[in-house]
This record gives structure tokens, C-alpha cells and sequence, in this order.
């Protein structure tokens, strides 16, 4: 009896993961699978009345995006939230944050983020600026890249802060000359804030629901939700696989555990999340901090501030320590590192862990990886480590901001894509939303183009192909979640995670990039977001 198929795909703009180009295809599938991919327009022999067919012509068919690095509820948290990337002094802010307070008067606390103060005329980060507008309830703003917040008076009582708290490890509570908190808070400093914002399950549940909506929408069928920070309390598990039973859950959701010697934690959470929708998958930790607050950890002083390097998060030898006992436990290891002293750090600790432990097809990652010493380019594919980068990134903090704090020479070893491809890197894309907006189209313009919204370019040589930019984004995170057998290509056997978009980019000039859209998305077999008809038989 030859095979029905539940649901046809077909299009003239099939890219499958495994051809350069798009092809003409339709796309068998069966269930929750592709079972067949045929490059001919008849489809006859493996349809019913009962087939549903999609007919999506030119627009580009393509696996679903696989964002390997995310924050997922902080990006539910923020994705309703006051967004201050455009103020221009710490009052124009205070002021945008008072007006979006004022819309949201139920809400027990105010959040915010995207201020950068590098692109400040006037004005310092200071609760007084937080106090004239709201005084009555707690208010929280993300610096743009997250490793610090701005908070008022009633978040530092809430917390419990004053003149008297002693710094966290690795973390600042900024203080005036008086010895009074100025508001600012510094790495983990902005933990003691967010462990007692009061968030409830009732409210977890409604961030899940704003991400899963965007998610689809977005096309992303796959995340890596490396959790809150400072953090990582991977409670949220129980929510996920909560969800997954209830047929809620639209997105894979791959979830981490903090790195911090404690392997009992990782072994129990490996064992019972294992699911096809809900999996844990090793790891995490901070190397070091971000270059904009001198917490990025240098090999060399920081060209506009040459009394400091930064630091690491954790001494060096506690670091490797912890990835050797991991990596013989077989987990695997994330290490954000924005810093070229961060990138070899972790490098080394990896190549520690191999000597010790053996080699293995470990396949860690180090995340971000912004800054790199020309030498240890080529350590990644020897180790075998994966690059986890995101390339929206660029378009966070102005060039010449950047250039200022670590010089033109490190400049040339910055955000680097085509040198890593080249040398056999496996390099992964992602987002690190809330950093930024989840949508992946953005980070491809980005890689392809290296223009940032000012139409700055950022090392032009670093240009990488379209293929390879989607490749980044769909079959290399399925092999850096070990899940290559079953996701990130069109082919029989594979899930069916099959997102339409309303162009094909391979016949649009670049700038279009940006304005895609996606207009169908499946996730497992089931059509989860649509704006398309179904075609009749």
C-alpha cells in the first residue's frame, strides 16, 4: 500500500539544508515526520482526500529557525516593557519610563531595558532621576546589554540594600561619594534586585504564553533558553514539560543548568528531561562580564582605560576545575565570553578537560565571543568547540563607542564570522534575547551585509554567504544540540519543523532582509502559525 501523506508542502523555493540553492520540492509528511521530499510536481501516488496540500509557489520554504542562545522568560518579562535605546540623557529616560509606568498602574513593579549611556549627552545613571518619577513602586531597567540595571529607592529597599551591603561576588553596588547607593548596579549586584521582584506562576504562565505567540510568529521552532540572569534557577523546566503534556509547548525548548561544581543537580535534571519537545542539555557559566562596563575580561588593558583588563567571573583554576569534572560526567559546557582573555580561558579549560578526560565528540561552546586573540582562532576546530554568536550584537553598541574602548587592532579580531567558517568553526547563531529582538531576520542581514542601522560597516572581509548565515541558524544548532539525526534539514525521516517565508532571499536584494516575514510555521508536525490558505484537492 503506498504512503498517504498527512499534510503536502510544496513550492518552487524548497531549501532544504542540503543544497546550496533553494529547489522545487513538495515535502511528504506523516504524523510528526517528513517522510519523503520529491523534486516533481506530482504528488498524486501520495495523496487522499484526507491530504491537506499547501501550495507556498515562490516563497522560500525552509527548516525552522534554531536560536541557540535566549533568556526566555527575562524576554517575556521585556517584550512588555519600556524600551529606553533611544533617550539620550538619564532625565529623557526617567521621563520615557514614567510615561509607560503610567500606562501600566496595576503592575506591582516597572521593568525596562536597552539604556546605553555611552550615547548620553548629560546625566549618569542615579536613582534620584528614578525617584522625581516614581517613587511608589520598584522600578528595574536592563542596561543594553544586561550585565547591569538602574533601579530606584524602592527596589534597593525592597531588596534590602543600603549604604551598609557589602558587594556580591563579582558584582558592585555603586555608591556616591557619601557612601549611599547611587542606584547603579553592577553584575551580580543586580541579582539582589531581581530574586525578590514578586513574580508568580500565574505571571510565568503569561510570559510563556507572549514568548511561545512570538516564537511562531518569529518562525523559531527551536531555542536554547539559557535562563534568567544572574540567576540560571532552572525552575522553569517544570513549566516547559508542564506545557509539552498539556499540548501547549510550540517550541523546543533546551534548557541549561548553572556551572558550579554541582553535578548531582545536572545528573537528576538529565534524566528526567530527555523529552522530544523538552530537553536538558548541559552547562553554563560566565567567563567574564561586557566590554561597555570594563567587566570583559582582556588579555591587554582597556585601550580608554588602561588601569583595567577586567576580570573573570571565578578564579581561573575554578573555572577549568568545574569543566574537567563536568566534561567527565560527559556534559557539555557553555561559557559566555566577550573578552579575547574570556575566548582563551575557556579554551584552555576545554583543552584541560581533553587531556584530562580524554577527547570525546564533547562539542562545548563558548558564547559571544566578540573579542579573540589572532592565536586562538584555530584552537576552536581543534578542540572542537563550537562558536555561539550572535550577530545582531553589532548593532547594540555604536562602532565608534567600541573602537574607543578597545583600539583599532583589537577592532580587527571583533565579531569575527568568514575567518571562523574558514577555518572548519562550527559556528551557531542566536539572538541573546532580550538583548535583542527574538526575530532572526535582523542577525542574517547582519552576517551577510556587516552594516549596522547607521550603515557603518564592521570589517566587510567578515561577510559571510546567505547559505551559510542559514545554515548558522537551522542545521549547525541542530548538531550543537546533538539533534542533528532528527532537526535543522529538510529530509525523510526528520521532524517536522517547517517554517514559509513571504520572500525567497535568495532572489531579494540584502536590505529586504530586515522586512521578512514569516507566514507559516510547523512545529512537530502541527501548524502552529498561519497566514495562508489551504488548497483545495
Amino acid at each position: 500500500m503506498e504512503l498517504k501523506a498527512d499534510i503536502v508542502i510544496r513550492g518552487n523555493a524548497v531549501f532544504t539544508g542540503t543544497s546550496d540553492v533553494p529547489v522545487p520540492a513538495s515535502i511528504l509528511i506523516k504524523e510528526n515526520k517528513i517522510v519523503k521530499v520529491i523534486e516533481s510536481e506530482d504528488v498524486s501516488d501520495y495523496i487522499d482526500h484526507q491530504t491537506k496540500i499547501y501550495d507556498f509557489e515562490d516563497q522560500l520554504i525552509m527548516p525552522g529557525f534554531h536560536d541557540f542562545h535566549i533568556h526566555l522568560l527575562m524576554g517575556g518579562l521585556l517584550n512588555d516593557s519600556v524600551r529606553l535605546h533611544l533617550a539620550r540623557s538619564a532625565k529623557e529616560a526617567a521621563q520615557m519610563v514614567k510615561e509607560y509606568a503610567d500606562s501600566k498602574n496595576d503592575d506591582p513593579f516597572v521593568i525596562g531595558c536597552s539604556w546605553e549611556q555611552n550615547e548620553w549627552d548629560e546625566g549618569e545613571p542615579h536613582r534620584f532621576y528614578l525617584d522625581e518619577v516614581i517613587p511608589d513602586r520598584p522600578v528595574l531597567l536592563y542596561q543594553a546589554e544586561f550585565h547591569s540595571a538602574w533601579v530606584n529607592s524602592k527596589a534597593l529597599e525592597l531588596a534590602g540594600i543600603d549604604r551598609y551591603t557589602e558587594n556580591p561576588p563579582y558584582g558592585e553596588i555603586v555608591k556616591d561619594e557619601n557612601g549611599e547607593p547611587t542606584g547603579l548596579l553592577l553584575e551580580h549586584a543586580v541579582g539582589l534586585v531581581t530574586k525578590v521582584l514578586p513574580i508568580s506562576l500565574e505571571v510565568k504562565e503569561k510570559l510563556l504564553n507572549n514568548f511561545l505567540s512570538e516564537a511562531v510568529k518569529c518562525g523559531v521552532t527551536s531555542v536554547h533558553d539559557l535562563l534568567r540572569i544572574p540567576e540560571m534557577s532552572t525552575e522553569e523546566a517544570e513549566l516547559y514539560a508542564g506545557y509539552e503534556i498539556e499540548g501547549k509547548l510550540t517550541t523546543r525548548v533546551h534548557f541549561v543548568a548553572p556551572l558550579n561544581g554541582d553535578l548531582e543537580l545536572a545528573k537528576s535534571l538529565r534524566e528526567k528531561y530527555k523529552s522530544n519537545m523538552v530537553q536538558f542539555c548541559g552547562f553554563k557559566q560566565f567567563a567574564d562580564g561586557v566590554t561597555t562596563s570594563y567587566t570583559a575580561y582582556l588579555l591587554e588593558p582597556y585601550t580608554n582605560n588602561p588601569e583595567t583588563k577586567g576580570s573573570t567571573v571565578f578564579p581561573e583554576e575554578t573555572i577549568k576545575r568545574w569543566t574537567v569534572e563536568a566534561d567527565k560526567e560527559g556534559f557539555r559546557v557553555r561559557f559566555h565570553c566577550i573578552g579575547d582573555g574570556a575566548v582563551q580561558l575557556a579554551l584552555d579549560s576545554f583543552e584541560a578537560a581533553q587531556k584530562e578526560n580524554g577527547e570525546r565528540d564533547s562539542r562545548h561552546a563558548i558564547e559571544h565571543v566578540e573579542m579573540i586573540d589572532p592565536n586562538d582562532i584555530e584552537r576552536f576546530h581543534q578542540l572542537g568547540v563550537i562558536a555561539s554568536v550572535q550577530p545582531e550584537h553589532i548593532n547594540v553598541t555604536a562602532r565608534d563607542v567600541y573602537e574607543e574602548l578597545i583600539g583599532p587592532e583589537r577592532m580587527k579580531h571583533n565579531y569575527l564570522l568568514k575567518t571562523m567558517l574558514d577555518q572548519g568553526t562550527k559556528v551557531i547563531f542566536g539572538t541573546d534575547y532580550p538583548v535583542v529582538k527574538l526575530d532572526p531576520f535582523p542577525g542574517i542581514y547582519r552576517a551577510v551585509t556587516r552594516l549596522d542601522d547607521d550603515g557603518v560597516v564592521w570589517d566587510g572581509k567578515e561577510r559571510i554567504s546567505l547559505k551559510d548565515a542559514l545554515l548558522s541558524y537551522t542545521s549547525v544548532p541542530a548538531y550543537g544540540s546533538f539533534r542533528e539525526h532528527e532537526l535543522g534539514t529538510i529530509e525523510a525521516g526528520k521532524l517536522a519543523d517547517i517554517i514559509v517565508l513571504d520572500r525567497n532571499l535568495f532572489e531579494v536584494p540584502y536590505e529586504e532582509i530586515k522586512n521578512t516575514k514569516v507566514v507559516f510555521t510547523m512545529v512537530d508536525g502541527k501548524v502552529v502559525h498561519e497566514i495562508v490558505e489551504e488548497v483545495s484537492l
